[in-house]
């Protein structure tokens, strides 16, 4: 059985909270099918560019096809975040 999508409200901060890069950070960006983190891309010999979202609360991590980006106005990516959510 595949697993729901888990859905991310990229503009809530108790989401940011919750969802960071794997070092830690909040200040990731949804991007063409992965994310980026300013924060990490500031950092000497360290890529901005990553796959899978740290869930703080399980100790998960997601990957981008795993959650569902929502915005107030509505899916980030219609074709990714157009499915189920949880």
């Amino acid at each position: 059985m595949l697993e729901k999508k888990k859905t991310v409200r990229i503009e809530s901060r108790s989401d940011r909270w919750r969802f960071v890069c794997p070092r830690g950070h909040r200040s990731w960006e949804p991007t063409n099918h992965h994310f980026w983190c300013a924060s990490c891309a500031r950092t000497e010999g360290v890529d901005g560019e990553f796959h899978e979202l740290h869930d703080r609360k399980t100790g998960n991590l997601r990957e981008r096809e795993q959650v569902r980006l929502v915005t107030p106005v509505g899916p980030y990516d219609r074709d990714l975040d157009g499915g189920d959510d949880e």
